[in-house]
């Protein structure tokens, strides 16, 4: 996160940071008094409640494809191995079915 606040240029630069890594980012509010701007999302900045249910209904009429995204899929018996898979980068995409 600091990297990316130092990369900004200074009077427009902009950086945004997706999603948490569990850190805590320390800095000097001069990063952002220089006009620098720091965002952040989560999912793609997407609203669970009005875009989730829009985003299936595209999936079920065909109009985007999302099974190409997916790693593997996995019985809940096998949800430890998908966790492991995971933190190896081997699964970032897996289904978990029950």
């Amino acid at each position: 996160m600091r990297q990316a606040m130092n990369a900004c240029h200074i009077g427009w630069g902009e950086s945004c940071i997706i999603g948490v890594d569990g850190n805590e980012f320390t800095g000097h509010p001069y990063h952002l008094l220089y006009g620098r701007t720091w965002k952040g999302t989560m999912f793609g900045g997407a609203r669970g409640r009005t875009d989730v249910p829009r985003i299936v209904d595209w999936y079920m009429d065909g109009k985007i494809d999302i099974d190409v995204l997916i790693t593997r899929t996995l019985p809940l018996e096998k949800i430890n191995t998908a966790f492991d898979l995971m933190h190896e980068g081997d699964g970032i995409r897996s289904v978990i079915t029950y």
